[in-house]
């Protein structure tokens, strides 16, 4: 007998869509075949998303620009210092940096923080450096109103790098002038019927030459003393701390980073800054930082807003 040869396999059927009727429908079998893409839609979709973008960054830049030219706000905070006497509890020091007297910001800005600070009726004044962003000639009447600062035993300043571009020396008269004690390597005696502190302060560390523009000394400044007494350390920038804790500093007080001002400045101040907002502590030495109640650059700030500190010093 002859093997019969197996019949073919059938092929498989093509796969036929039918529509609700049971009918085979076309407009179905066309969908399977035409990939999902509307060039259209796409387009619209990206001018979409562009124009979500540039108004979120529109809505951005326009807070930062609010947050700039706004009045400060005003922060609270307490520090302890193991060797503030129990009497000098709740000393209070109305500190403010980085005004940034200039092209858009004028005598108007200057009344407006000596008015937040005469309200406070702090025992001290401390102005931490880079009031200016111009000559005597420019800004002295701009910068005038400081001498309306009030406090208890009296109002204080320090140079920051700022100053150094402006005519240092002028500005270092100018301010004297209008009734700030101006710190330039030296420290002073704060007595008070239940103790004594001592309030120092330093040329900024970016400083150079001799006489009003020499750097910052700190030997000048806090060598020889008595150590049993507290000392708060007036200096623009908070590196500073890294050579005052060799001197047992309790407390520095500082500005320059202005709390960032906005992305992406806020990264580089920490790769130079110990710390950039706040309280913080170096080596043992308490740093506290303000923002800053000016601006520097362009007119924004985003999560740093301008800033007038009341130090409130306890004891432990």
């Amino acid at each position: 007998r002859r093997a019969v040869p197996a019949a073919p396999a059938a092929a498989a059927p093509e796969p036929v869509l039918v529509g609700a009727s049971g009918a085979a429908d076309p407009l179905a079998a066309e969908a399977v075949d035409q990939p999902d893409h509307d060039p259209s839609r796409r387009l619209l979709l990206a001018r979409g998303a562009a124009i979500f973008a540039g108004l979120t960054a529109a809505g951005t830049v326009g807070y930062g620009v609010r947050n700039a030219l706004g009045p400060p706000r005003l922060d609270r905070v307490q520090i302890p210092l193991a060797k503030l006497p129990r009497g000098m509890d709740g000393l209070r020091i109305a500190t403010v940096s980085d005004i940034h007297l200039g092209p858009l910001r004028g005598r108007a800005h200057t009344e407006r923080i000596v008015a937040m600070i005469n309200r406070l009726d702090a025992d001290l004044v401390a102005v931490v450096g880079d009031l200016v962003d111009g000559s005597v000639a420019e800004l002295g009447e701009a910068a005038a109103p400081l001498g309306d600062l009030r406090s208890r035993y009296g109002s204080f300043f320090v140079t920051g790098n700022h100053e150094y571009y402006s005519g240092v020396e002028e500005w270092v008269r100018e301010v004297d002038r209008i009734g700030l004690r101006v710190l330039q390597n030296v420290r002073q005696e704060i007595r008070t019927p239940a103790g004594v502190l001592d309030l120092a302060g330093v040329n900024d560390v970016t400083a150079a030459g001799t006489g009003l523009a020499a750097p910052a000394d700190f030997a000048a400044a806090l060598g020889g003393r008595d150590p049993s007494r507290p000392v708060v350390l007036l200096a623009h920038q908070p590196v500073a701390a890294v050579e005052a804790a060799k001197f047992g500093v309790d407390l520095q007080l500082s500005g320059h980073t202005h709390g960032g001002q906005m992305v992406p400045f806020n990264l580089a101040v920490r790769l130079q800054q110990p710390v950039v907002s706040g309280l913080g502590e170096v080596d043992g030495t308490k740093v506290y930082v303000t923002n800053g109640a000016g601006f520097w650059g362009p007119p924004v700030r985003v999560g740093a807003n301008p800033q007038i500190t009341l130090v409130e010093l306890r004891t432990p």
